[in-house]
């Protein structure tokens, strides 16, 4: 790092500062200030929102690393964005119309309060413990590789980046609320985008070109059906990526992050009507189409730069390349100066966007589904209050965290899409329904949560024993919990978990027409049918046809 990377840095800073203290000095009377930023969002706004929160050091250490490792496999998560237009086009009108402030009041409103603290519960213990802790980790790990600094002040630097990154996004969104969310995202996000579009170009220069990184990882089979790198759709007996299982586990894993997760839908929930959360989540789409092209691909061109070199990625103890050092490795190695520390803006926009996003989400999800659920009668400023201590606690909670995450942070994130996987289909299958078919019960709702919290658990739960286990012996439990492939069990969880709401819901009493109204297909009024049409035009139509179609031409190229 030289001194015009610490120049770009200081710059970057200043306009985050003036953003934060212009945003603070803004009024934020209420809880709908606070928490969804008076819900008069722009689109260009909630697009950046969602595409900066989601950003986070999954992409930057997890999809360049997956790259380099295995190349275009873990692209089936990141294509599958396009279930944000899923959001925009169905989901918007129902959440809209119910005036909800989280996902799982819409749960309460939809089913009953027992799902509401479930989902409630479930997205906090999983907030902070894998998103929150994975991400402030992660953030240490890329800074400390970068800017090359061992020790500084001797304490090992590790600890005085991640620390850093948690309290400086902490004190602005404690401070700012969802506005300072929003507004940074607007900055953040081209910044973001440009540093990993210089990676890019600068990686196929030193590389040589597509066509050299494609020869490379075409040549290096990854099973042995004879499947390259460069194979999206693998066949299906391969141990880690079988194309059925793929294609469904992502499906469900990308529709209950992008339509029912609450740290993506607050950002749509802050907009000033549908039409501007609708617009939001197609320019939110059309940005999602990048990762696999600006994270995933620069791993796969360090990779290549490897095979070619045979020194580029650093070598852990075993003799395997690091391939999570993958994008750190690429802005050290291959970045002139200023521009490193336009990257290197990048990388912190992405960290400290998600962390804010994460923050901002959880102490709202605290506030509103339990603090308030308990003292209804507590007024507005007070609620804005209990919010700000709550992202503390978040905040000392994720502090306290990364000793674990640092001792077990290899096998925590190799795990981290398998917790996804076991955490989406029972909240996808009760949201699922709950919006297509009327006669989903109460109970139905309930039960479909808890059956998938209990399968879930079990799951992870096999996984820890069987990890750790010595020659435990074969059974059907151990088959079905721990053998079966990640991703067709996530299939045949999420089946399952519509079943038990299926049946429930048939043997226990339909939910009155007046307490469904507008939250179901088929229940809305003549006004809120009328309001939802006004709400778009030919142009949101031709843009989502061509990024539907975008998607799709990448699935036939790179099958």
């Amino acid at each position: 790092m030289q001194f015009w990377d610490w120049l770009v840095i200081g710059v970057f800073f200043l306009a985050l500062i003036g953003i934060i203290v212009w945003v603070v000095r803004q009024k934020q009377n209420d809880s709908a200030d606070y928490f969804l930023g008076g819900r008069d969002a722009t689109w260009i706004a909630i697009g950046a929102s969602i595409f900066a929160s989601n950003i986070g050091s999954e992409h930057l250490i997890g999809l360049a690393g997956a790259g380099a490792s295995s190349g275009m496999a873990m692209a089936h998560w990141e294509i599958q964005g396009w279930m944000i237009l899923i959001l925009g086009w169905v989901f918007v009108p129902f959440y809209t119309r119910s005036m909800v402030y989280t996902m799982p009041e819409f749960l309460e409103r939809r089913y009953n309060p027992q799902s509401r603290t479930i989902l409630s519960v479930i997205s906090l213990v999983s907030y902070v413990l894998t998103k929150v802790a994975v991400t402030v980790y992660a953030g240490g790990l890329v800074f400390q590789q970068v800017f090359g600094i061992d020790k500084l002040w001797g304490i090992d630097f590790f600890w005085i980046a991640a620390i850093g990154l948690v309290l400086i996004t902490a004190l602005y969104t404690i401070f700012g609320g969802m506005k300072s969310v929003l507004y940074t995202s607007v900055l953040q996000t081209p910044i973001l985008l440009l540093g990993s579009l210089i990676i890019l170009v600068l990686g196929f220069r030193e590389l040589g070109g597509w066509d050299e990184m494609m020869k490379i990882a075409g040549a290096t089979t990854v099973n042995e059906y004879g499947d390259s790198m460069v194979n999206l759709i693998r066949n299906n007996g391969d141990p880690n990526f079988p194309w059925l299982g793929a294609l469904i586990g992502s499906a469900i894993i990308g529709f209950w992050y992008w339509c029912t997760d609450q740290f993506i839908v607050q950002r749509v929930l802050s907009g000033k009507n549908q039409k501007e959360a609708r617009r939001g989540t197609i320019f939110g789409a059309y940005l999602k189409l990048l990762p696999v092209f600006l994270f995933l691909i620069p791993g796969m061109i360090a990779f290549a730069l490897h095979q070619k070199t045979g020194n580029f990625l650093p070598i852990m103890e075993n003799g395997v390349h690091n391939a999570d050092a993958a994008f750190p490795t690429l802005v050290a190695k291959l970045l002139p100066a200023g521009v490193k520390g336009l990257v290197v803006c990048g990388i912190l926009a992405a960290l400290m966007s998600s962390l804010a996003s994460l923050f901002n989400s959880s102490a709202m999800l605290f506030t509103i589904d339990f603090y308030k659920r308990f003292k209804p009668q507590t007024s507005e400023k007070k609620l804005v209050a209990i919010g700000q201590a709550a992202t503390v606690v978040i905040v000392i909670l994720g502090i306290l965290w990364i000793p674990i995450m640092r001792s077990v942070g290899d096998v925590l994130y190799t795990y981290l899409q398998d917790v996804q996987s076991v955490l989406a289909p029972g909240i996808a299958a009760a949201f699922l329904l709950g919006i297509c078919w009327k006669r989903a019960s109460a109970q139905g709702g309930m039960w479909g949560l808890i059956s998938g919290m209990i399968i879930g658990l079990t799951r992870l739960g096999a996984k820890v024993y069987y990890s750790n286990a010595e020659a435990a012996s074969d059974n059907l439990f151990k088959y079905l919990f721990y053998d079966l492939n990640w991703l067709f069990f996530c299939g045949w969880m999420f089946l399952f978990c519509l079943l038990v709401v299926y049946f429930v819901s048939l043997a226990t009493k339909a939910p009155s027409p007046e307490k469904i109204q507008g939250l179901v297909f088929g229940t809305a009024t003549e006004e809120q049918k009328a309001e939802t049409r006004a709400s778009w035009g030919k142009w949101d139509v031709i843009h989502t046809i061509i990024i539907l179609g975008i998607t799709a031409a990448f699935y036939i190229y790179f099958w």
